[in-house]
């Protein structure tokens, strides 16, 4: 396959825009709100947080890329779930970071699990390597699950 280095480009800035727009409602409050509230023990250090989740986005601007490129005529589903797993990717740093909404944020989180299985299993259809490149995220979303459940009960 030929790269399209635009649309790799796009594939890429789509998640990683969507990541800024995270970070934008969660920086603020890291010193303030969250460096005051009870954590769980296996909390890693918050410089881990930034990296890992830049090499999800990474990861899922590559899947979309291999979407977008394939010649299936059954993307759009694809594309709606990945769409949608972003949205609630943001939805989770407004909820959590942004309105202290704990118990949402739990709710939330576990809706997100699903969609993001739903998107592996769409990407899947059209490109099995892009569904591969997904598999870190569901599992880097379980442990944040894990903590967003824990900082809830501890809070």
């Amino acid at each position: 396959m030929k790269i399209n280095v635009i649309k790799l480009i796009v594939s890429i800035l789509i998640p990683l825009a969507v990541g800024g727009l995270g970070s934008i409602v969660t920086i603020n409050q890291i010193p303030t709100w969250y460096a005051a509230i009870n954590k769980p023990q296996l909390l890693p250090p918050n410089g881990i947080f930034g990296p890992v989740w830049t090499t999800l986005f990474i990861l899922m601007g590559l899947a979309l890329y291999l979407v977008w490129m394939s010649k299936s005529k059954n993307k759009s589903r694809a594309y709606l779930v990945f769409g949608l797993q972003l949205v609630l990717n943001l939805l989770w740093s407004v909820l959590f970071f942004g309105w202290h909404a704990l118990g949402w944020a739990v709710v939330e989180i576990l809706v997100l699990e699903a969609v993001i299985v739903a998107n592996i299993l769409e990407f899947r259809k059209v490109s099995k390597t892009s569904a591969w490149l997904l598999l870190p995220y569901p599992v880097w979303v379980a442990f944040a699950t894990y903590l967003t459940i824990s900082v809830w009960r501890l809070n």
